[in-house]
């Protein structure tokens, strides 16, 4: 009964490392689309090169990790637009900069709502892949 019990936790445990590394797919891909126009190409290509290595080994309800994943940047740019909306400026030794910045709530709610998503829709695939009602 008890090598039983190990086996399925050992299961689970399993099927949340496919979940993260979809999650880091996913999150490679979105900074990938963000960054385009300097590091995206070099991104974009190393979550492609994730995605396939996951798509051949891994679970299938794990894929939702990856819609989750598109939520990571959107956090890193809320924490980037975090004294926004408006002009933001910065003065250090005798000279300032001034930059426009967005609202960072709009970020911060987008990337929660994916996030969760990603979660809710990993672990209701689960259960029903066990049967659990």
């Amino acid at each position: 009964m008890q090598r039983k019990a190990d086996a399925v936790r050992n299961d689970q445990n399993s099927e949340w490392g496919w979940f993260l590394g979809w999650l880091a797919v996913g999150g490679c891909l979105a900074l990938g689309l963000a960054a385009l126009l300097s590091v995206g190409v070099a991104l974009i290509a190393v979550g492609a090169l994730g995605a396939v290595l996951l798509l051949r080994k891994g679970h299938r309800n794990a894929l939702m990790g990856a819609i989750a994943g598109l939520g990571l940047p959107l956090f890193y740019l809320a924490y980037l637009n975090w004294d926004g909306p408006g002009d933001v400026c910065h003065s250090a030794a005798g000279s300032s900069t001034c930059t426009q910045e967005y609202a960072p709530q709009p970020f911060l709610i987008v990337g929660a709502l994916l996030i969760v998503a990603g979660v809710l829709a990993f672990l209701v695939l689960d259960r029903r892949r066990r049967g659990v009602r």
